[in-house]
């Protein structure tokens, strides 16, 4: 296994320089990033965006901050230059009294309130910020203003670079309809939702060179033969499902990441608000940063590689799934083995293969991996907001890997689209760290 010596040779190196100060210690630094960060999971929420949709929002927010460091004199690598389409974005700060962390953060917010629905419930977070670096670290309001001023200058470039990757077309798109043939993707209750997001392979890319780069292994074609490797997986979903251990439940909670869950009490239908599962790794990767200590234009650096992988993430496993256009367990089941089965998880509204977290966790878990260690343990309390328990892990692999066979306890994925959307992820994840670190990174196999 590649022994990862980044950490000390790339983060390690990564001071400030220039302009690039704050007034806070590297932790303090994180833990408002991170806490902001979360601001923009909350809004998502309230908007329920979907998971593909949310990691653009990740994306484009994570580089209005990464930006703000990079164009004020810091030696986080350059990310711009290896995407597909170089966003080309600099501003200069001229004035005094710039400080890092409340530039870098008031842009992400900038970005997010521009980007999404109801973003502008972020002008009271921006609002917060403001009184937060005026009473507790004494920032002047005049230097308050100039740096709102050049992190507003950086998002508006963000903005405008977004506009131009093709969500906007989405709409234009002729309406997906399920197709009729046997074995493929059909609604599943309770609400029976349309597919979400069939175009979105046609989104443009940060590092993929184009959206099928990572095509997976054919998934299992569908039979009813029960010597076929598909219907014994069939079988798999159906008895792990009906003899799950606590351990296996609760592992399923954790992961579940569905912002489409929804319950019912009577006739009445109560949406269950979830994080996606990107909004869970951006929730890892701020937890992560707190505890390395690492310099903040290094923090943001991280979170900037976390944010825009896992939109290739999205990328790559939406162009599969709506390629093998692959039937979810829970139709499977009811239609061919037993009409009263019913998975733990609710089903997400789109095709089965390859799994999505397992996808974006394990392309996550290279990005972290790579920048931080290997065997970086750490304690995640993503979930504790949404009414789960805390949970240890001894490795950022070790968190993807439990996130891709949650899918399987829960009901909602044959194994083979886990285990190969593991593979996808790895090689998304793989692509991004060698575009940016390939040069820095040599020497370390």
């Amino acid at each position: 296994m590649r022994k990862t010596v980044i950490l000390g040779v790339l983060l390690g190196a990564m001071q400030f320089t220039g302009s690039a100060q704050t007034s806070l210690s590297n932790t303090e630094a994180a833990k408002v990033f991170a806490e902001n960060a979360f601001h923009l999971s909350e809004v998502m929420l309230h908007d329920v965006a979907n998971p593909p949709a949310a990691s653009r929002f990740y994306a484009y927010a994570m580089l209005g901050a990464y930006y703000t460091a990079s164009s004020s004199g810091s030696d986080i690598p350059q990310i711009g230059p290896n995407f597909k389409v170089n966003p080309g974005v600099h501003a200069t700060y001229s004035a005094k009294g710039f400080d890092l962390t409340f530039a870098a953060t008031y842009a992400m917010l900038e970005v997010g309130k521009k980007i999404m629905p109801s973003g502008y419930l972020l002008k009271t977070n921006q609002e917060q910020l403001e009184t937060q670096f005026k009473e507790q670290y004494k920032l002047s309001s005049r230097s308050v203003e100039a740096n709102k001023k050049y992190a507003i200058e950086i998002a508006d470039q963000i903005i405008r670079y977004a506009k131009s990757d093709g969500y906007n077309k989405l709409s234009t798109y002729t309406r997906y309809t399920p197709s009729k043939e046997e074995g493929r993707w059909y609604p599943t209750p309770p609400e029976y939702m349309s597919a979400i997001e069939p175009q979105w392979k046609t989104i443009r890319p940060f590092f993929l060179e184009s959206y099928d780069q990572f095509v997976p292994t054919a998934p299992a074609p569908f039979s009813l033969d029960t010597a076929s490797s598909f219907f014994k997986q069939t079988m798999e979903v159906y008895d792990v499902v009906k003899n799950l251990t606590p351990e296996q439940k609760l592992i399923a909670s954790f992961w579940d990441c569905n912002p489409f869950a929804v319950t019912y009490s009577g006739h009445m239908a109560i949406g269950l608000k979830k994080i996606s599962p990107g909004g869970h790794w951006m929730g890892i990767t701020g937890i992560a940063c707190e505890k390395a200590d690492i310099p903040f234009d290094s923090t943001i650096f991280v979170h900037a590689m976390v944010g825009t992988t896992l939109h290739d993430a999205f990328i790559s496993c939406w162009d599969e799934k709506y390629r093998s256009d692959r039937i979810r367990p829970e139709t499977m089941i009811n239609k061919y083995v037993d009409s009263e089965w019913r998975p733990i998880l609710q089903t997400p509204p789109f095709p089965e293969y390859t799994s999505g977290h397992s996808v974006v966790s394990a392309a996550s878990s290279v990005v972290l991996t790579t920048l931080l260690g290997d065997n970086f343990a750490f304690r995640d309390d993503s979930e504790v907001y949404f009414g789960l328990p805390e949970r240890d892990f001894n490795s950022f692999y070790e968190a993807a890997a439990e996130a891709a066979i949650s899918r399987l306890y829960g009901g909602i994925h044959y194994r083979d689209a886990c285990d190969e959307g593991v593979k996808q992820g790895r090689a998304v994840g793989t692509n991004s760290i060698n575009k940016v670190l390939k040069p820095a990174s040599s020497g370390t196999n």
